[in-house]
C-alpha cells in the first residue's frame, strides 16, 4: 500500500512513521515518509489489517484498511497538536511568579501542568485541540479556574487575573496560656462554615485563601463527657475519661 501523509493545512509531514499491524497487534511492517510526504509500505498478503501514522507535533491516527491482490492508495492527514500560552497576574496586574497552571479535559483528565516564570509567563506545548479548564493556584492568592477552547492549529493565548486572598491567624488562650488542641470555626456573614482549624501546641491557628467580608471566629474545647460509675465502696476503682472533639 502506499500514499501521502499530509497535515491539516494540506503540507507534507515528511519522517512521519507508518506502522502496519496485524489485527492480533503484531507489527508486520514499518515506513518513514520521505520529504515530499509518500511512503510505502508492502502487506504479507490480502486481509484486514490497522494502520497507524505518528509525527512529531501531531495526533497519531489509527485506522483500519483491507487489503486486496492490487496496490492499495491510502492518504494520511493528522491534525497538529496546539499550543498554549499566557500569562498570570495579580489584582494589581503584577505578574505573579511560581504560580501553578493545570489544564484538563472535559473529562476531568490532568492533560499538563507547568509553573509560571518570574514575568507570570507560562507555555504548554502539544496539546489536543478542544475544550479545556485552565486552573491557576498560587501561595497568597484565590485559586481560579476558566474554559479555554485550545484551538486546532498554532497558539492559544490567555491571560489569568487572580484575585487576592485574605488571610487571618490567631493564638487561642486560656487563664493558663496558649491552649492546644483547642477547634476553631470560622464562619460566614451568611452562617456558612468557611473552615475549621485546630490549635497546635502554641494555640496558633490560620485560615488562609479567603473572600474579604464579615466573618464569626469561633473557638471551642473538648465537649463535656459524662459516663456512669459504680463504686464497690473500698479499695481504689479506676475510671479513664477521654475527651476528643466531635466527629473525631
Amino acid at each position: 500500500m502506499h500514499g501521502l501523509v499530509r497535515g491539516a493545512e494540506g503540507a507534507p509531514l515528511p519522517q512521519a512513521a507508518i506502522t502496519l499491524i496485524s489485527l492480533g497487534g503484531r507489527q508486520l511492517g514499518l515506513a518513514i515518509a520521505r520529504s515530499d510526504g509518500a511512503y510505502a509500505v508492502d502487506a504479507p498478503g490480502a486481509g484486514t489489517y490497522v494502520l497507524i501514522a505518528s509525527a512529531d507535533g501531531f495526533q497519531p491516527q489509527a485506522s483500519t484498511i483491507v487489503v486486496g491482490a492490487a496496490p492499495l492508495a491510502h492518504d494520511v492527514l493528522l491534525s497538529g497538536t496546539s499550543g498554549l500560552r499566557g500569562v498570570v497576574r495579580g489584582p494589581d496586574l503584577q505578574p505573579v511568579a511560581g504560580a501553578m497552571v493545570l489544564v484538563t479535559d472535559v473529562r476531568g483528565d490532568l492533560q499538563a501542568s507547568t509553573g509560571t516564570a518570574e514575568d507570570g509567563t507560562f507555555a504548554l506545548e502539544e496539546l489536543v485541540p478542544g475544550p479545556v479548564t485552565v486552573a491557576v493556584n498560587a501561595a497568597g492568592f484565590r485559586p481560579r479556574a476558566l474554559p479555554v477552547d485550545v484551538g486546532g492549529a498554532g497558539v492559544t493565548r490567555v491571560e489569568v487575573e487572580l484575585a487576592a486572598g485574605a488571610r487571618v491567624t490567631g493564638v487561642v488562650r486560656a487563664p493558663h496560656g496558649p491552649l492546644a488542641d483547642a477547634r476553631v470555626t470560622l464562619v460566614d456573614a451568611a452562617g456558612n462554615v468557611a473552615g475549621t482549624a485546630t490549635t497546635g501546641p502554641d494555640g496558633a491557628y490560620a485560615f488562609t485563601d479567603l473572600d474579604g467580608g464579615e466573618y464569626t471566629v469561633i473557638a471551642t474545647g473538648y465537649p463535656p463527657a459524662a459516663t456512669a460509675l459504680s463504686l464497690a465502696g473500698a479499695g481504689v476503682d479506676g475510671h479513664d475519661i477521654a475527651l476528643a472533639h466531635p466527629a473525631e
